[in-house]
């Protein structure tokens, strides 16, 4: 009723229907009539669920029986004014013109919706559902909606109930933060409001750690900062298709690498105050990519994601120093690029552009504009050979395990992978082109080998 009233389009529409009783036997009976798929929700509130396919978009229909005597009171239930609307049924027709006679409003939602706000119903909506203490902030950022100084207070006050909801949940309204142009602005409510330590409670020990010269914010300040540089970035390349075709890829469930690699901005320093040292009146924070890894996969797991989104976020974790490196050298070589392509695989791209939001968001005193100009050169150019080596096919080995094994009178072991990944990356910057050389380097391997034991 809201986005009807509203005039917003949904990709996937969805419907809330609110009967006195018996709404999941009626769902049942009409998801036979109509096909749909059906699942019941919450059996003791009488909810269930319509599932349907119509020309191409999936529209969802949920009924649930009311949560009191009348439908002013099951209103009353609801978590915000804006979404208290109801609308007649019984004289209903499409034509905008005729809504403003058939809507029920109970509770002054169409006042809020007009004046942009989001507005607790009552002060229990909390307490009913926690979750909605972060739905507050997923439909500030849907809707650019700003959140009513009451409820933001009571939902500050309510932010413990929050360790009580399933992460399943609570990791699909921060999905809906990360899908929005500027999420970061959210982020940072979020965090103003003590909430986002809540949910990740990791992040409270990057506060307040300086990083030197480089960096001109403390670890968690530059996050921040990263995150806003990426969203950023991809205003700046909204018109490249190849890459906007690239961040938004399902990798599971609906989500898209684009949100997935503002996740990795959030986490990608996590690892910084567990490998802080100093050495020589420096500080450094060797290793912190690989602590940030371990740190990762606690957090990944504890939201639920999919192993496809953990492979994905752990490579841009692990890698997302790699560029910077590149770019430090006065030569880039062929094998320098082609292991940084072998080691982040699909993720290359998400890596690259990651590593130039960082960059970004480092601007001490140290961080020169040659050394920026530098790295926004490197990543350009590997940008564009991703692309062109999408393009190509890859080439053929020269030699398998089999033929080696024959060849060589070698017994399946390590070392037959060792020599076909030598190989491999010899072949691919142009160093062996045929298989009398692939032999010979292969023989120079296994002497070598042979010499070591």
């Amino acid at each position: 009723m809201r986005d009807l009233v509203f005039g917003r389009d949904k990709d996937n529409p969805d419907f809330d229907f609110c009967l006195k009783n018996k709404s999941i036997t009626f769902g049942r009976k009409l998801a036979r009539k109509t096909k749909s798929g059906f699942v019941v929700l919450d059996r003791g509130h009488g909810a269930c669920r319509l599932i349907k396919l119509i020309r191409g978009k999936v529209y969802t229909f949920d009924f649930t029986d009311f949560r009191g005597k009348t439908l002013k009171e099951d209103l009353l239930h609801r978590d915000f004014t804006i979404n208290t609307l109801a609308l007649r049924l019984e004289h209903f027709s499409a034509k905008k013109e005729d809504l403003k006679d058939l809507i029920i409003d109970y509770h002054k939602g169409m006042k809020d919706l007009k004046a942009r706000v989001i507005r607790a119903v009552n002060n229990k909506a909390f307490i009913e559902d926690p979750l909605r203490i972060l739905r507050a902030f997923s439909f500030s950022a849907v809707l650019n909606f700003k959140i009513d100084s009451l409820t933001l207070k009571l939902l500050r006050s309510q932010k413990r109930r929050l360790s009580g909801v399933s992460f399943e949940r609570i990791r699909d309204e921060l999905f809906k933060i990360f899908d929005q142009p500027m999420g970061v602005k959210y982020l940072k409510q979020l965090d103003n409001a003590g909430i986002l330590r809540v949910i990740i409670p990791e992040i409270q020990r990057m506060r307040n750690i300086g990083q030197g010269p480089y960096h001109h914010l403390d670890v968690w300040q530059h996050t921040l900062e990263s995150v806003r540089e990426l969203e950023l970035l991809f205003l700046e390349i909204r018109n490249n298709r190849r890459i906007v075709d690239y961040l938004d890829e399902i990798i599971s469930s609906g989500r898209r690498r684009r949100q997935l690699l503002k996740l990795a901005a959030l986490l990608h320093d996590i690892g910084k105050p567990a490998s802080l040292r100093r050495q020589k009146g420096k500080i450094i924070f060797h290793g912190h990519e690989r602590i940030g890894v371990t740190i990762g996969s606690d957090i990944v797991r504890r939201l639920k994601l999919s192993n496809g989104e953990w492979e994905a976020l752990r490579k841009i974790i692990l890698w997302h120093l790699r560029p910077g490196f590149l770019a430090d050298n006065a030569i880039v070589t062929p094998r320098a690029i082609f292991r940084y392509f072998r080691d982040t695989k699909e993720e290359a791209l998400s890596v690259l552009l990651l590593s130039l939001a960082d960059q970004r968001a480092t601007k001490g005193p140290l961080a020169t504009k040659e050394s920026r100009q530098r790295h926004e050169k490197l990543v350009a150019s590997l940008v564009k050979q991703y692309f062109k080596k999408k393009d190509e096919k890859k080439p053929r080995r020269l030699l398998d395990g089999n033929e080696l094994m024959r060849r060589f009178k070698l017994k399946p072991s390590p070392l037959i992978g060792k020599i076909l990944s030598e190989l491999e990356e010899l072949q691919a910057i142009g160093r062996v082109r045929n298989k009398d050389q692939a032999l010979r380097i292969s023989a120079k391997i296994i002497r070598k080998e042979n010499q070591q034991k």
